[in-house]
């Protein structure tokens, strides 16, 4: 059972992504981006099609959530893992759907020295610390939209705390270094992944699960269709209901076994105060009766590994 103080994961049927976005936007709250500046963290990590990087239409819906919620600016920021940034956001739609919205575009990769906050290794499994754009660091509010995938390169899973690599600087503009490379050639590179999370704000992060990979990922795997979109202020927790998500389909054996709150990186960003601290402190709230037994039955896989 969730805790009276539970961080709460909304659940909805996504057959229409704009109407579940909207639900949810008016479930979470978001009413105070009046006058704010947005940053909007979207999945494109590669040059394939949903649910490897974020569908044009949920792009839609959030960005224009966010500019309806009265935000003085919309500011899209990615870099690409795989490919070349400024291309996959074009053939993916991306580049066309922020014109259309009225947001803005920055490719992280092009940023100057002057653009990212280096944020020191103390008390971090990275040897040098990391660069994080500064474009989420100093935003009023930052708006978050991953997939529902594993990660066959050590990530285990690519869900909302992953997504958050790609806010992070491949190499260093200044002398060359390669974060990319130490953090995929680590044994603690979900721990990293983590470690990330606690510098990188999100005030709500929305799962699109309108289908997913159970295998395989990030840019191709097995497909699932749970037909559901998620969405939380809390990663820890939205990570946590994903993870469900995928034990109800069947997933890796890295996803299928032990606590889910034991997963290195579920782990250690509850231990870094991102999100919350167990199962018990997560309340699945299913939004209409399409996803409610979905969600008992993530309630239920919570409850056997909490």
């Amino acid at each position: 059972m969730a805790s009276p103080a539970a961080s709460e994961v909304y659940v909805i049927d996504a057959s229409d992504r704009s109407h579940a976005v909207e639900a949810l936007w008016r479930e979470i709250d978001l009413s105070s981006l009046d006058g704010k500046a947005v940053a909007v963290k979207a999945n494109f990590n590669s040059d394939d099609p949903f649910p490897a990087t974020t569908h044009p239409d949920m792009l839609e819906a959030i960005l224009s959530q966010v500019r309806d919620a009265g935000a003085r600016s919309v500011v899209l920021g990615e870099r690409s893992g795989m490919g070349k940034t400024a291309r996959v956001l074009k053939n993916r739609g991306a580049a066309g759907v922020a014109a259309r919205v009225g947001a803005e575009v920055r490719v992280l990769d092009s940023l100057p020295v002057e653009g990212w906050e280096a944020i020191p290794p103390d008390g971090l499994h990275w040897e040098r610390g990391f660069l994080v754009a500064r474009l989420f660091r100093e935003a009023d509010a930052v708006v978050q939209t991953c997939c529902l995938k594993t990660h066959r390169f050590g990530g285990h899973v690519s869900l909302s705390l992953k997504n958050t690599v790609g806010a992070v600087a491949a190499r260093n503009p200044g002398d060359g270094y390669n974060y990319m490379a130490e953090l995929h050639s680590s044994p603690h590179q979900r721990r990293m992944v983590a470690e990330i999370s606690r510098f990188c704000p999100c005030d709500v992060a929305v799962m699109d699960a309108t289908e997913g990979f159970s295998t395989g990922g990030p840019e191709r795997g097995s497909r699932i269709a749970p037909n559901v979109i998620l969405a939380s202020t809390d990663r820890v927790a939205l990570d946590a209901a994903g993870i469900a998500l995928l034990r109800h389909y069947g997933s890796t054996p890295e996803v299928m076994q032990g606590r889910i709150f034991a997963m290195d990186t579920v782990s250690r960003a509850a231990q870094l105060g991102v999100g919350v601290k167990s199962a018990g402190d997560l309340r699945l709230v299913a939004l209409d009766s399409e996803s409610k037994n979905l969600v008992l039955d993530m309630r239920r896989i919570l409850d056997e590994t909490a």
